[in-house]
């Protein structure tokens, strides 16, 4: 049965684990910066207050992807390493 879903616009692209993690940190990074701006224009409270946390979450998102990406790269070279050692 065929799919009711549009083609999607990244159909023939290839993203490597590495750069679709990369490319999460930049999105969190940039909803990061958009929330604290955000807030610091905000003029009510509450705003503010809705913004504070919002920036706090896509950080800790932010934290989590960088984390992921620096132990994907190390036990890529790992591997690697031991591959050149075993040959």
């Amino acid at each position: 049965m065929p799919s009711s879903h549009p083609q999607r616009a990244t159909r023939g692209t290839t993203r490597t684990p590495s750069r679709l993690a990369s490319t999460n940190l930049d999105f969190f990074l940039a909803r990061a910066e958009q929330a604290r701006a955000e807030g610091e224009s905000a003029t009510l409270d509450h705003v503010r207050e809705r913004c504070r946390r919002s920036e706090e979450a896509w950080q800790t998102l932010a934290s989590k992807a960088a984390r992921s990406e620096r132990l994907r790269e190390e036990e890529a070279r790992r591997k690697a390493e031991a591959g050149l050692r075993s040959s």
